[in-house]
């Protein structure tokens, strides 16, 4: 993305123009969209740097770094698009580990003739997003494939981030008696997408929950150190998510159903679809596992943050050699929380 400053004057035409093969050919026209439509969004000074890579300062501490590719559709949904949910959901991969997001780089893959006033709205998103979250686009990359083969936009966004001295945050490291707690409701993302998808009126908004989670991480490791494990329960959900860290960890995981928070219009939504809640995608939502003398005080640190106001202890890790993960039901019975199988919601992120 970061170039040499090009030697012309002529604007882009945003409001009428479309993306074409020469955006991506390394010429005048691709020098022009990184100039006028990149750059001038997400201006830094790393970014005014204006080469291939970024200089960056030595940070102190262990470095995390994190890939994430976006290929959601629609582009536009409920409560956020692609741009927000690119920078988003890499912001909260590398904050899982416990560590302070510092710099996001973007790769863009174009499609030609893809409204160029829509990839100025989805790039202002990512900007928008990029600064409220302290967390700067520092260097990139644009292509652009043929009309028919790209789907309009796919981006792919890398984080680097560091963790503090003291901190170790891993899925390998829940334990039984650990606490199981998330931060909110489960599948408002995966619902407000699929409404959007499907054009279904539900008579009530599904809104994503797209957001940046690091926020909130840091005032829990503050309040909590000895968290064990975080994670956001995106693909798959968080019947998913549990499934990983049970393999992980070489344990069980023992939920309640009725402890489980899902807001009634996506429950009525996932009915209606014949949808799990537990299995449908979240991008502003973490679990998290913590020693059970601490569960409570996390709790409350979470319940004082905007985005864990609706924090709930969920369950408990257990002894199980089967690494399997259950669910009491509110009929009092248990069930397999199994891993998803298939792809119910398709290119949800």
């Amino acid at each position: 993305m970061s170039k040499v400053r090009p030697n012309y004057v002529r604007p882009l035409d945003i409001r009428g123009g479309h993306v074409d093969m020469s955006h991506g050919s390394g010429g005048r026209a691709m020098a022009q969209l990184i100039e006028q439509l990149f750059a001038a969004a997400f201006d830094n000074e790393w970014l005014a740097q204006r080469n291939d890579q970024a200089l960056l300062p030595q940070p102190e501490g262990r470095i995390v770094m994190s890939t994430d590719c976006h290929v959601v559709s629609p582009l536009f949904f409920p409560g956020g698009d692609i741009g927000c949910l690119s920078v988003h959901g890499t912001i909260n991969d590398v904050a899982m580990s416990g560590a302070r997001p510092l710099y996001l780089a973007a790769g863009f893959i174009l499609e030609e003739g893809f409204p160029l006033a829509e990839l100025k709205r989805i790039v202002d998103s990512m900007a928008a997003a990029s600064r409220d979250a302290g967390v700067p686009i520092v260097t990139g990359d644009t292509k652009v494939v043929e009309a028919g083969k790209g789907d309009g936009v796919f981006i792919t966004t890398t984080g680097v981030g560091v963790v503090p001295p003291g901190i170790l945050i891993s899925g390998d490291r829940a334990r039984p008696g650990d606490r199981i707690i998330v931060s909110g409701t489960m599948g408002d993302h995966g619902m407000a997408v699929m409404s959007q998808r499907e054009s279904l009126a539900f008579g009530t908004d599904l809104v994503s929950d797209t957001a940046a989670l690091h926020g909130l991480v840091a005032a829990m490791i503050e309040a909590v150190p000895e968290v064990r494990v975080l994670r956001d329960p995106t693909r798959g959900g968080l019947a998913t998510t549990l499934n990983e860290i049970a393999a992980q960890s070489g344990a069980g995981m023992l939920i309640d159903e009725a402890a489980v928070p899902v807001l009634r219009q996506v429950e009525a939504a996932c009915e209606f679809l014949g949808l799990d809640p537990l299995y449908v995608a979240n991008e502003g939502k973490l679990v998290a596992i913590v020693p059970p003398e601490n569960a409570q005080r996390l709790l409350e640190v979470m319940r004082a943050q905007p985005l864990g106001r609706n924090a709930a202890l969920i369950g408990e890790v257990i002894e199980d050699p089967h690494h399997f993960v259950q669910m009491r039901t509110r009929f009092g019975g248990k069930r397999i929380v199994d891993w998803l199988a298939g792809d119910q919601l398709p290119r949800i992120c």
